[in-house]
């Protein structure tokens, strides 16, 4: 596990939260911010590769992602993994541990990421005084189920094709929701480890489907990771209409 660092001093303060500027997030009322500022504790900062939640662990604490690239995931007993879905700025993480008492889960660091620290102990305070924000996290977690929803479906019932391109659809068009994709292209930080981790297949079943999705203009490997080049046919590939246009909340 790489080292992380924590700070009460806010290089962010909720007032001035750079997530606050995306179209596809929404805004938060004067007394939200206010509270949410009371809320929120510091930030901590992971090294990519950090494992920032452990499955089994009971964390007092729940986290939004203000920068960065991570993914949640579970493993056997042999050390085989499957990747669950992936996390970044404007995900909420650690809300299974807070709720369940414990996390079904790990969470791991893709590249260097931020997140904003809230003390859970004042998530009742949450539900009773701000009944908009306590929907919101019923929301999002159950986008976070609708996103499972579709990754189920890609590992039960779409071919190889599909489910490589539907993820990689999938990961641009959140990434560029929350302005991550410029001059609409994006560089995601995965190793084809990663992809086959969340698709079910073999590294060799992996290689070979990524390469037919370059040979189709879709992606380019670099060392640092896959650069998504056309979104347009990816989408055509995986059959997949795409996420819905409308502002998602985020605490």
């Amino acid at each position: 596990m790489k080292p992380t660092t924590a700070s009460a001093a806010r290089q962010y303060p909720c007032a001035k939260c750079p997530l606050q500027g995306f179209p596809h997030l929404q805004p938060h009322e004067k007394e939200e911010v206010s509270f949410l500022s009371e809320f929120k504790t510091g930030e901590l900062v992971a090294d990519a590769g950090t494992t920032v939640l452990v499955e089994g662990a009971n964390s007092a604490h729940l986290f939004t992602v203000l920068s960065g690239w991570g993914f949640r995931y579970k493993t056997l007993e042999d050390g085989r993994r499957q990747i669950l879905n992936y996390v970044l700025p404007g995900d909420l993480i650690g809300l299974q541990g807070s709720i369940m008492k414990e996390m079904a889960h790990s969470i791991e660091a893709l590249s260097p990421i931020i997140l904003c620290v809230f003390q859970r102990d004042k998530l009742p305070n949450l539900f009773r005084s701000f009944p908009n924000l306590a929907y919101d996290i019923t929301w999002i977690a159950s986008r976070e189920e609708q996103m499972l929803d579709e990754i189920l479906l890609s590992v039960g019932r779409r071919t190889a094709m599909e489910r490589a391109a539907y993820l990689f659809a999938f990961l641009f068009q959140r990434a560029k929701s929350v302005g991550m994709v410029k001059t609409n292209k994006l560089i995601i930080p995965l190793k084809q480890q990663h992809v086959a981790d969340t698709l079910g297949l073999s590294i060799v079943h992996t290689n070979k489907t990524l390469k037919k999705l370059s040979v189709r203009g879709a992606l380019r490997w670099l060392d640092r990771g896959c650069e998504v080049l056309d979104e347009n046919v990816l989408l055509e590939m995986s059959k997949w209409q795409g996420l819905p246009a409308t502002p998602r909340p985020y605490i």
